[in-house]
């Protein structure tokens, strides 16, 4: 005979610590998991808040030459912005999606007003769609990545003015 699992399943301390060691072994910064209508996130210290992050993915990722070229040109348009305008940055390597599927608008586009707790993208890693927060205040001046583009941790993302 199979028993289902009960929603506090979740909550053994014997699964947490395993989520905590799952974490820490693959550089986690949260866990987020639901089972029906419970759900537990975890979320490690002095992290920013998003869904997860994951280890760089080698398979996709550019040849080092390339990403050196593309790391340089990004910090020179950071440098002539610097003053100016500030820049959302990807919080890990995954794929960038500008809206939440294929049918829906973009959560952000230039022109649009944002505030810290406003999602402007997506981005896949693993399988995991993680949200990524403006974590600042102001207008959208530039969307600086295509949608379903592979991205770098750091990798400027969008312009923001914070005068805006």
């Amino acid at each position: 005979m199979t028993t289902t699992p009960s929603p506090q399943d979740i909550f053994d301390v014997r699964k947490i610590r395993q989520l905590v060691a799952l974490m820490k072994d693959h550089d986690l910064s949260e866990i987020d998991i639901q089972q029906g209508d419970v759900r537990i996130q975890l979320r490690r210290a002095g992290t920013q808040i998003v869904s997860g992050a994951v280890p760089p993915m080698a398979a996709v990722a550019p040849p080092p030459i390339a990403r050196a070229a593309e790391a340089s040109a990004a910090e020179t348009a950071a440098a002539k912005d610097e003053g100016r305008f500030a820049v959302v940055k990807s919080p890990m390597v995954g794929t960038f999606y500008a809206a939440p599927d294929p049918d829906s608008p973009p959560y952000v586009k230039a022109g649009d007003h944002v505030g810290p707790e406003t999602t402007v993208c997506i981005i896949e890693a693993m399988k995991v769609f993680n949200q990524i927060p403006a974590e600042m205040s102001g207008k959208i001046v530039g969307v600086l990545v295509e949608n379903g583009q592979p991205i770098e941790f750091g990798q400027p993302l969008f312009k923001v003015d914070p005068l805006g």
